[in-house]
């Protein structure tokens, strides 16, 4: 199901965002330029590189096998760039450092909401929090909703901060690697865009933290309006997944050999696959927000699994021996 499309005009608030890219706890190897096989050049040979990697200063690179089975680095560094803005026909990266600032000054800084920070919030964008939730619930301002019928904005948020201050990471952290891989479908449009229908870049699956991951992306009509009052736009589907290695699925088939074959299904699927928009990665850097539950929520443990950020005995862990029932609760306690 898609996202049933509102169209609403806001006039924006005068809103302070300050910077959040100092904030990573999550650090990326370096390597020297001269290693990287820099798209659209490719290679027949994998290299031998970790992925993703810093190089030239602080451009960040990330390596993708192609559809014929070659590889490239791609410059997917995090940053603020030209406009993107479907409405426009804009098709800049967007301002992807942005956090707000004025709202969660103490987010803004360091990555992370404070309990008090968020109790104390009665707006977000100069909108209430109240109206947001309202519009954010399913068939408010779209038939699917950012957030379950018995969950809050806030709600959302607070408990999706427990879980990332809990992993030792910060919302940039868990928002960087989305946005490489964004960076990287962005790089290959605009690339493509140029080339004739035979020397088109056609990129097929990329390696992160020892882990390789397949994709798919497809587009939609029209746009979702964004819930806060900002430029965020969304219109397309993002799908990313990857195998379990044998490990992991012998840790999961031992502790939680008492779920269901649907459970244990369910719960690997929650590990390995997730299925979001565009929209998600600027919310969860700008405000911390990962969606509520249903088919578009990017879960902070989801992503620290795909993406190898955390190891699966880390993540059973965090989640107090209890991956399964983590994943199914919904968020109903508001911060206080």
């Amino acid at each position: 199901m898609t996202k049933t499309i509102l169209t609403l005009v806001m006039l924006l608030p005068a809103v302070c965002f300050l910077q959040a890219q100092h904030s990573y706890k999550h650090q990326l190897p370096t390597v020297s330029s001269e290693k990287l096989i820099k798209a659209p050049a490719c290679v027949n040979e994998k290299p031998d590189l970790p992925s993703p990697v810093v190089s030239d200063g602080s451009r960040e690179f990330i390596l993708f096998k192609t559809a014929a089975n070659k590889y490239t680095c791609m410059d997917v560094t995090v940053e603020n760039g030209e406009p993107f803005d479907y409405k426009q026909g804009l098709s800049g990266k967007g301002n992807q450092l942005k956090a707000d600032g004025e709202d969660f000054p103490h987010f803004a800084e360091t990555g992370i909401h404070t309990t008090e920070e968020l109790a104390n919030a009665k707006t977000i964008t100069g909108l209430s929090v109240a109206k947001i939730t309202v519009d954010a619930r399913p068939w408010g301002s779209s038939g699917v909703g950012f957030v379950a019928d018995d969950e809050t904005i806030m709600s959302v948020i607070w408990a999706d901060n427990q879980t990332v201050e809990k992993l030792g990471l910060t919302h940039p952290d868990m928002a960087r690697p989305l946005f490489h891989f964004w960076n990287a479908m962005h790089y290959q449009e605009q690339y493509n865009a140029e080339q004739e229908p035979d020397s088109c870049l056609q990129l097929a699956s990329f390696f992160y933290n020892g882990k390789e991951l397949e994709f798919k992306v497809q587009g939609s009509r029209g746009w979702q309006e964004s819930i806060f009052n900002d430029e965020i736009l969304g219109t397309g589907h993002l799908e990313i997944w990857r195998e379990l290695t044998d490990e992991e699925q012998e840790f999961l088939n031992e502790k939680y050999k008492y779920l269901s074959a649907e459970q244990m299904k369910q719960l690997k699927k929650e590990l390995s696959y997730l299925h979001t928009g565009e929209m998600v990665l600027f919310y969860i850097n700008r405000y911390g927000f990962y969606e509520g539950h249903n088919e578009y929520r990017v879960d902070p443990v989801t992503v620290a699994s795909l993406f190898g950020l955390k190891s699966i005995n880390e993540l059973h862990q965090s989640a107090n021996g209890d991956l399964y029932g983590y994943f199914i609760a919904h968020f109903t306690e508001n911060p206080e």
